[in-house]
């Protein structure tokens, strides 16, 4: 994630325990505070207590870095994976 930089459109997907108290709504505040970057989101369940979030983004790439790392830094988050592509190439 060290070189996620300029405008950049791509998906951070998450896994994380969806029983772990409090956390689904502190991933949704955290999204609130990042809508201009927000395209869509899917969830779906993936076993009895976690769920693989995808989320498709769009923006400065700065950005995108530091939404995905205040997700990641949650308790009950398992992975958080970045995948972006540089738009002004």
């Amino acid at each position: 994630m060290a070189d996620v930089k300029g405008e950049r459109k791509g998906i951070v997907s998450i896994v994380y325990n969806h029983e772990q108290r409090g956390l689904l709504e502190t991933i949704t505040e955290i999204q609130h505070g990042y809508l201009p970057l927000i395209t869509t989101t899917l969830r779906s369940e993936v076993s009895g207590t976690r769920t693989l979030e995808v989320i498709l983004v769009q923006g400065e790439g700065s950005e995108i870095k530091t939404f995905a790392e205040k997700i990641m830094s949650q308790k009950g988050v398992e992975t958080v994976k970045i995948t972006t592509i540089r738009l002004d190439v």
